[in-house]
């Protein structure tokens, strides 16, 4: 929030105020999506752009690779899986609505890795 609040570029922002429904085929019920935040920003071109940004951990945006022993645990990466492609799927159509990006960021994104080139 820190970095929405201290960069120039972006004019507008907030966190979790936009919810988007989307229909869980778990269920089959409709639920509501907080994405975690929108922001509009200008672009080096001097154009305005709304983004939908989700901040998830990287292992959380790859399908889980299948087991042969089905644990609890395997069972719920799955489930997250499926309802998380449910959100974003309604979270793109939302975005395509509007002419908005969205965008799914991950600790990938959000911090510099170590490349090697400081180790001695």
């Amino acid at each position: 929030m820190k970095f929405c609040d201290t960069n120039s570029s972006i004019i507008e922002w907030s966190s979790e105020e936009i919810q988007i429904p989307y229909f869980s085929s778990l269920d089959k019920k409709y639920h509501r999506y907080f994405v975690d935040f929108w922001i509009k920003v200008k672009d080096r071109d001097g154009n305005i752009k709304c983004k939908l940004i989700e901040i998830k951990p990287y292992k959380q945006t790859k399908q889980p690779k299948p087991k042969q022993r089905q644990t609890p645990s395997y069972l719920k990466e799955v489930k997250n899986w499926v309802i998380n492609n449910h959100k974003w799927s309604a979270a793109n159509k939302y975005c395509q609505d509007r002419n908005w990006e969205f965008l799914i960021l991950t600790e990938k994104h959000l911090f510099k890795e170590n490349d090697g080139k400081n180790d001695k």
